[in-house]
């Protein structure tokens, strides 16, 4: 587990999502760990590894001190409620089941929203690359923050996060590049960190008060997810941000259709024919922005949402 952990938080290092995406598929489905205690257990390590990257991002001030206040306002209650709301499903295989089913939804949410920030993020650098000339290209124009709906926002994060474990990172990032579509990638990525620290204490502490919290299986993941996600962001500079979305985003939709209950034989085929449409629909779409190689754009895993 340790070591299934350590691979996870190299990946949030690198892309700052997949954390609940990723480990508590990996427990449920690779160690047979019960959806709820799995939920619990990963919210509280979550709370120790969260502020590796988010000290990070803070040194280079790349938050959005606003957004982080007005997102917390909405998440960090709805976080602890969602831990009540999961409990009222009942105890049992009742609720072990209702946790499987929502993480799987959550997961295949979270498959859209990296798909859509890949696409967003070739026209940008497509635009980028048209308005190159004699005058540099305009900045962007400053983020007003539009505290309903950011709160809002967090409000409906928070509840999934508190219920799911997932969310924190992948579900509320995709959130924000739909109300904030100016906001540079590295301010997305360093806000949504930063914010998602007290979301995942509100939740984390509603599942040791009333979860079904592991203390050994936590350790076990702090132990992993800690010195991986310090090695992630220091080797964000240097990693090709699309290789790791891409396998991103095949492993979450993995583990999303067996959390859906999705036969081995479906899923198998849903996997097969990702691999063998996705690559070439890809090119085709890059080759109508004018990007004709597959490697020409690329920018730091620790830049993307």
């Amino acid at each position: 587990m340790a070591a299934a952990a350590f691979g996870i938080g190299i990946v949030v290092g690198l892309t700052g999502m997949g954390g609940g995406a990723l480990m508590t598929p990996a427990l449920v489905l690779l160690f047979g760990v019960q959806p709820l205690a799995a939920v619990s257990s990963d919210l509280v390590a979550a709370a120790v590894m969260k502020p590796v990257g988010s000290f990070v991002h803070l040194r280079r001030g790349t938050v959005n001190v606003s957004l982080v206040t007005w997102l917390c306002v909405g998440s960090v209650p709805t976080a602890f409620a969602g831990v009540l709301v999961a409990r009222s499903f009942g105890d049992g295989e009742a609720v072990q089941q209702a946790i499987q089913k929502a993480l799987g939804l959550a997961l295949m949410i979270a498959v859209a929203g990296l798909v859509i920030r890949a696409y967003t993020h070739l026209v940008e650098r497509a635009a980028d690359r048209d308005r190159q000339g004699p005058l540099p290209p305009p900045s962007r124009p400053e983020v007003r923050t539009r505290r309903a709906a950011t709160v809002a926002v967090g409000a409906v994060g928070g509840l999934i996060v508190g219920m799911t474990s997932v969310g924190s990172g992948s579900l509320i990032i995709v959130a924000l590049m739909a109300l904030y579509p100016t906001l540079k990638a590295n301010q997305l990525v360093g806000t949504d960190l930063v914010q998602a620290v007290p979301l995942v204490f509100s939740a984390a502490f509603g599942h040791l008060l009333f979860g079904d919290f592991d203390l050994a299986l936590t350790l076990a993941l702090i132990v992993g997810s800690v010195p991986g996600a310090w090695i992630g962001a220091h080797l964000s500079s240097r990693a090709p941000g699309g290789l790791i979305r891409s396998a991103l985003s095949f492993v979450l939709l993995a583990s999303a259709l067996k959390l859906l209950g999705v036969d081995t034989v479906t899923t198998g085929s849903i996997l097969l024919a990702t691999l063998v449409i996705a690559p070439p629909l890809w090119m085709l779409i890059r080759r109508r922005h004018g990007f004709a190689a597959l490697g020409r754009v690329s920018e730091p895993a620790g830049s993307t949402g």
